[in-house]
């Protein structure tokens, strides 16, 4: 078949696209970038799309040509464009696939897509979902549980990370949340068996894994697979976890948020039997999973960067909000030693000073509002060295200050580089 493969870059999709190609189909990709994927999967033809922008049918009617089954596996857990991708982009992309005769949708949910669950994810997806329903097409709607694989995304990261943390592994509550985890193989698996299937047209199934865990459990053998020892908990209290989750809704990029928070408790386990039963095989056992992937040294530097990365975010903000602050306010004298040791004249130190603090501004907000990693890392780079040779050139005694000024900046150089190496989760 030629299928058509929503979310192809990321960690469900890029599983799904391997074992479609395992299956020798024939694939077109939907990405945001091309290029990289491309390299990644020679095999396959890759179309770059924003899906937040994809929302009328007449943006899928060249794409659509001669589909005969598409896999949405496009999902963001939090964001402004939840709702366009979640909603909008799949209700103009089954009035095409309508329109183009396309025999089948595959469409990625989740466990939590229930009425109850009241996070704008989970409403979103079940939204996208009632609307899949209501079309004339074909379609099979999977609502996988918490997916682990060899590597990990989202969920299964902010666990390894958690596992990961010294002394002790904090434990949200009592940590009785239940998750039944499906191997992402076996997700994709699945996919793979009802693309295209009648047997599975107009059906809503639950791919789970054989077995049901708690998030105690889960946090300790994660924690002894990662080869740091038996897990000593502690308990935090919901109301510091709620406080949390609102703190990483307002700074955006924070490990935990509060749809991440309402996703863990509401409810992940589904029915291992009924699942098995009905696919015709048996999801791997989590203790099988690790046991064949034993855990190597870069699992381990995932896990222990996972909170380190928001953690450095956060002090390269202060840094340059800091910097903006204080050459502001208080860097008169400093900008006429340096005006003077460039041998300009005195009118220069305001202007100087203002259009750096405003720079060092910007920065600081593109660090915030999440621009791309590798553009900010670039500006932060060129700042830094900037400011290093401009004021060391003009004030050479500076680099033998005993409270090293400019010699900071050598690490900060190396900050910024080792943020521009993790900072991107995708």
């Amino acid at each position: 078949m030629r299928i058509l493969v929503l979310g192809a870059g990321g960690f469900i999709g890029r599983y799904i696209v391997a074992e479609l190609l395992a299956q020798e189909h024939e694939l077109v990709g939907v990405v945001r970038n091309s290029v990289k994927f491309a390299a990644a999967f020679p095999q396959i033809t890759f179309l770059q799309f924003d899906l937040a922008k994809a929302t009328n049918s007449q943006d899928w009617e060249g794409p659509l040509n001669g589909i005969d089954c598409i896999i949405n596996a496009a999902g963001i857990l939090r964001g402004s464009e939840m709702d366009a991708i979640h909603v909008a982009m799949p209700l103009a992309l089954n009035t095409a696939a309508s329109k183009a005769g396309t025999k089948h949708i595959v469409l990625i949910s989740a466990i939590s897509a229930r009425p109850n669950v009241t996070t704008d994810y989970s409403l979103s997806k079940l939204r996208g979902e009632e609307n899949l329903r209501r079309s004339n097409l074909n379609w099979t709607i999977l609502r996988p549980s918490l997916v682990y694989g060899d590597g990990s995304y989202g969920g299964t990261s902010l666990m390894r990370g958690m596992a990961a943390l010294p002394f002790c592994v904090p434990l949200p509550g009592k940590g009785d949340f239940a998750f039944t985890p499906i191997h992402v193989r076996d997700l994709a698996q699945t996919v793979v068996q009802v693309c295209g299937n009648r047997d599975y047209f107009g059906e809503t199934l639950e791919p789970v894994g054989p077995e049901t865990f708690s998030l105690r459990h889960l946090l300790g053998r994660y924690r002894t697979w990662l080869g740091f020892g038996p897990a000593r908990f502690f308990s935090i209290p919901m109301s510091l976890m709620r406080l949390a989750g609102k703190v990483g809704d307002i700074i955006g990029d924070g490990p935990v948020a509060t749809n991440s928070l309402v996703q863990m408790v509401a409810g992940n386990e589904g029915d291992s039997e009924a699942f098995a039963k009905r696919v015709g095989f048996r999801s791997i056992r989590l203790d099988d999973a690790l046991l064949a992937n034993p855990a190597q040294v870069q699992d381990r530097w995932h896990a222990r960067l996972f909170f380190l990365a928001p953690a450095i975010k956060a002090v390269l903000v202060v840094l340059w909000l800091a910097s903006a602050w204080l050459g502001m306010f208080h860097g008169e004298v400093v900008t006429r030693q340096l005006v003077a040791g460039l041998g300009l004249s005195a009118s220069w130190g305001d202007p100087l000073r203002i259009s750096g603090s405003l720079l060092d501004l910007g920065i600081a907000a593109l660090l915030m509002i999440e621009c791309r990693v590798s553009w900010i890392t670039i500006i932060q780079l060129v700042m830094v060295l900037g400011y290093s040779v401009v004021i060391g050139f003009a004030l050479p005694y500076l680099w033998m200050d005993p409270l090293g000024p400019l010699l900071k900046n050598l690490p900060i150089l190396l900050l910024i580089g080792v943020y521009a190496a993790i900072g991107d989760k995708r």
